[in-house]
């Protein structure tokens, strides 16, 4: 995605370089620059930018292990992946969760994943 991104999502974390590697690793994105307080990551189809949340805040922020869903909240993104079973491996392994139901679409197949904070989004493969 040459120049600046048309469309990309904020995720606020606790732990950013975390979920950066997280959604990296899940959602094959490339990292593009990172500061302070922000990790940029890219894919063909979305920006993701992973904004760290001040230390005062965060000290509040309790993270569990496994994560608990943060289902209150009106937004719920979705990544397509070449594989969801790779995905749901690699979500896993770094401290997400993934449900094991799926639905089909006209298309796709897709499940619901949290990330290591909680965050709930959906992992999807075409069909």
């Amino acid at each position: 995605m040459p120049g600046p991104a048309r469309a990309g999502l904020f995720v606020y974390a606790k732990d950013a370089e975390r979920l950066a590697t997280f959604y990296a690793s899940v959602a094959g994105m490339v990292r593009l620059h990172a500061t302070d307080e922000l990790i940029v990551l890219e894919s063909a189809d979305i920006q993701l930018l992973v904004h760290r949340i001040p230390a005062a805040i965060a000290a509040g922020i309790e993270i569990t292990s496994p994560p608990q869903r943060r289902e209150d909240t009106a937004l719920k993104f979705f990544f397509t992946v070449p594989s969801i079973e790779a995905a749901m491996a690699t979500a896993t392994r770094l401290g997400g969760d993934v449900s094991g139901e799926r639905w089909n679409g006209p298309g796709f197949v897709v499940c619901n994943a949290c990330d290591p904070e909680g965050n709930i989004f959906q992992v999807r493969e075409a069909t």
